[in-house]
């Protein structure tokens, strides 16, 4: 073992945070590319996007909840999560190269194309939109073999005191590399951007799981009372986890999905270079606050006040400024981009917090099961906006009224995340010992 894993050291965090960052990097060129990439490249409209981006949590509901129950029981290469890091990272960084080339996929499998050549505009090339599901779907099942056993392998390795920790770093490594992917496809365009994220995801998921020790054994009764985790599941508690976080991803996969088509109709003189600029600079800003706050500003907020307290506050904020953007979005991109400081202090939240909350209230020892079920509390959503939303979008006239869904579904979630209970106050998680807890 290291001796920075020994002792825990920050050097430590950040090298656990890499395989998690692999994953987030590629979600970030996911967000930032995949729907202006099909309109704008391939020319699908608003519902044709939302039917391609259903695929992923489709793949979701089924991936990750079996990757989750796999790795814990599994031992192969001399980890239990290192594995699925592995597998999903090389499939990952190959998905991600296969998107700016769909239309070439598409001519050499002889699929036909989706829009006929008449009806694309100069510059696009005729795909096939089957083509298109099925990248998007081995690309997120591949992000699914993956994603939650780099989150669990962040409890696997902590305690009580320091899971925190692990996750808050977690967020702000992942969320400083999420900005640098939208700085990317801001100054360089997107398609630089995804053929740099091939390479930066393979690497950050290949070569660090090779120098952090997983633990044989999870958990024991022994573990459990000097704070290094429970042996049984809160049931309760964790469903209640699952019904305050659905929510949340309700509102942020609307605006995730169908930003493109929000800024083409309040700024109809913008071209699609253009566009896509926007978006990716809201986003950059949007991940920059998520980047900065979890392990500068909201962990310690936490040992004050708790995880679930401070987590409800960031997402009631959130909520905040999806009505601001609905009354003040339309009047500059300047304001959008202000806006995104406000919404980027709820996502600060969302990608550390709930994950900490959550490893409170299950067994150690099915931390990868429990975390892929509480995984379709983000793909049930993400599928509902695809399904559903995506319709009522696309009818619409004002494009505004995914800001409507997005600040009512927050403000919900606000709510029902002040009815789970905290699993220790403060004095007690600060009293639990620090250490590697495993070893």
């Amino acid at each position: 073992m290291l001796e920075i894993q020994k002792k825990l050291k920050s050097s430590f965090f950040v090298l656990l945070s890499l395989p998690s960052t692999a994953m987030g990097f590629a979600l970030s060129i996911q967000i930032a590319a995949l729907s202006w990439i099909l309109n704008t490249k391939y020319g699908f409209d608003i519902h044709e996007v939302g039917i391609v981006w259903a695929a992923g949590p489709i793949a979701g509901i089924i991936g990750q909840p079996l990757a989750g129950l796999a790795s814990d029981k599994v031992w192969f290469l001399g980890g239990r999560r290192r594995p699925f890091i592995l597998i999903g990272g090389v499939l990952t960084a190959l998905m991600l190269l296969a998107l700016p080339n769909i239309h070439v996929i598409s001519e050499a499998l002889g699929f036909e194309p989706t829009k006929a050549l008449e009806d694309l505009k100069e510059g696009q090339f005729p795909a096939s939109i089957y083509v298109a599901i099925a990248v998007a779907l081995i690309l997120d099942l591949s992000i699914n073999i993956s994603f939650n056993p780099t989150r669990s392998i962040i409890a696997d390795v902590t305690n009580e005191d320091t899971v925190t920790k692990g996750y808050t770093w977690m967020q702000t490594i992942s969320g400083t590399f999420g900005v640098l992917a939208y700085f990317l496809g801001s100054t360089l365009g997107n398609i630089s951007l995804i053929y740099f994220g091939v390479f930066l995801v393979f690497i950050f998921s290949v070569l660090p799981v090779f120098f952090i020790e997983e633990p044989k054994t999870l958990n024991s009764a022994e573990e459990e009372e000097d704070g290094s985790g429970r042996s049984e599941t809160d049931t309760t508690g964790f469903v209640k986890v699952l019904l305050a976080h659905a929510p949340t991803w309700l509102g942020i996969q609307t605006m995730f999905v169908f930003m493109f088509a929000y800024v083409q109709q309040e700024y109809p003189n913008l071209g699609d270079e253009e566009v896509g600029s926007v978006i990716n600079w809201s986003f950059l800003i949007f991940n920059a606050v998520a980047a900065i706050l979890p392990a500068l500003v909201l962990e310690p907020i936490t040992k004050k006040i708790g995880r679930v307290k401070t987590h409800a506050i960031c997402i009631g904020i959130m909520a905040v400024g999806y009505a601001g953007m609905i009354f003040l979005g339309n009047n500059s991109v300047f304001m959008i981009y202000t806006m995104m400081v406000i919404l980027g202090i709820g996502w600060a939240a969302t990608v550390s917090l709930p994950f900490a909350i959550m490893s409170e209230k299950v067994a150690k020892a099915k931390m990868g099961f429990y975390m892929g079920i509480f995984n379709l509390s983000v793909v049930l959503p993400q599928l509902a906006v695809s399904a559903f939303i995506g319709k009522i979008l696309s009818d619409a006239e004002d494009k505004t009224l995914m800001f409507y869904i997005a600040s009512v579904a927050l403000a919900i979630s606000a709510v029902v995340w002040l009815t789970v209970k905290e699993s220790k106050t403060t004095g007690e998680a600060s009293s639990i010992k620090s250490g590697g807890g495993h070893h």
